[in-house]
């Protein structure tokens, strides 16, 4: 049975999800795409991007798209473990967000997602999730 899922649109997120600006153009239960238009806003005082808006974007895609494919079975999927790396910096830009799964099983899924900029990597993450039912 499935699960109705929230919509993953910016403006329905909460002020957190909304501070990162991961704006969602596509989610399936196999992909979640995505970007950020990075400004001031998510700089560190150095004027440069801060680590936690990519690992929050990583976070953000992953659970996401790990939750479109436990709805079908009338769960929900929560991150247990994050792992973004930081590959280059950035200051203003628009970054690309691709998030797929490496593997989806019966209780857990692990996600790989990649931030982009012109084709360069900027951030990578791995996000492995619970599947777990939404009423526990």
């Amino acid at each position: 049975m499935s699960q109705p899922l929230p919509s993953p649109a910016l403006e329905d997120s909460s002020a957190f999800v909304q501070s990162t600006g991961l704006q969602i153009t596509a989610a399936t239960p196999t992909l979640v795409a995505g970007w950020i238009e990075l400004g001031p806003e998510h700089h560190t005082p150095w004027g440069i991007v801060h680590g936690g808006v990519y690992t929050s974007a990583v976070e953000t895609a992953a659970s996401i798209g790990a939750s479109v494919a436990a709805s079908e079975h009338g769960q929900i999927a929560v991150g247990v473990n994050n792992n973004t790396n930081f590959v280059r910096s950035m200051q203003p830009g628009r970054v690309e967000v691709v998030a797929q799964p490496l593997q989806q099983g019966r209780t857990q899924q692990l996600w790989d997602v990649r931030v982009t900029h012109r084709d360069r990597l900027i951030a990578s993450g791995q996000v492995r999730l619970q599947n777990v039912d939404p009423r526990s």
